[in-house]
């Protein structure tokens, strides 16, 4: 079942070359697709015109789901002065709505998505005290509240520990296999990808060069021939 379909996508900025030139590529229920490439290869702006973040491409994409988005984390993120557990909770609100209090619909969701990621216990924590390793874990959390189809990453792994990025592919997996999690993630880390993935996307100068399971890939050069 395809829960989303990009249909010849384009984008680039006025005046600009093209980012990402004609796109096709469906992603299905069940899918754990790493999408891979150098910098400037169009990985990021595919994701933000599937978010419809890049509104203005040219094509057609249809999504069948609600996304869960975890962006890069930045330093506003690694401070936020808030509990776990209000971190998680944000991610029930849909945007552009304000909410002064959380429906106790919420709060199970929450608390199912918290314990899932073994984070209940510590809920009550601040954010900002957290290891990297717990701060991707609650982030993650915050977006499986807005839905429990599809979550996509970019670059969860970025920055972290060897050991702590190994935790969080195995979290991801686990979360892909046991609640049919269909996970979309940015990249860079080619040898885990391979590993945990069930569908490897490798993109050059923004367009899809690979697009297929991962025992057909070849790390020094793509595709095997």
């Amino acid at each position: 079942m395809n829960l989303i379909k990009v249909k010849n996508v384009s984008f680039g900025y006025t005046g600009n070359e093209d980012i990402i030139k004609h796109i096709n590529i469906d992603i299905n229920k069940g899918d754990f697709v790493c999408i891979i490439g150098e910098n400037g290869s169009g990985k990021s702006t595919l994701i933000k015109c599937i978010l419809n973040l890049n509104s203005d491409y040219e094509g057609e994409i249809i999504l069948e789901e609600k996304i869960g988005y975890l962006p890069q984390i930045t330093e506003v993120q690694n401070n936020f002065p808030a509990s776990i557990e209000e971190v998680v909770l944000s991610g029930t609100i849909p945007n552009n709505v304000r909410k002064i209090w959380y429906s106790k619909e919420d709060k199970e969701v929450a608390n199912e998505v918290m314990n899932s990621l073994e984070l209940y216990e510590i809920r009550k924590k601040c954010f900002r005290e957290l290891s990297g390793g717990q701060k991707q874990r609650v982030l993650i959390a915050r977006a499986m509240c807005t839905t429990s189809k599809i979550l996509i990453l970019d670059e969860p792994t970025n920055g972290l520990d060897p050991n702590i990025a190994v935790q969080i592919y195995e979290i991801l997996k686990k979360l892909n296999k046991e609640k049919e999690l269909t996970i979309i993630m940015v990249s860079h880390d080619i040898n885990r990808s391979l590993k945990y993935c069930t569908r490897v996307v490798e993109m050059k100068k923004g367009q899809i060069i690979f697009n297929d399971v991962p025992s057909k890939y070849k790390v020094d050069g793509g595709a095997k021939k």
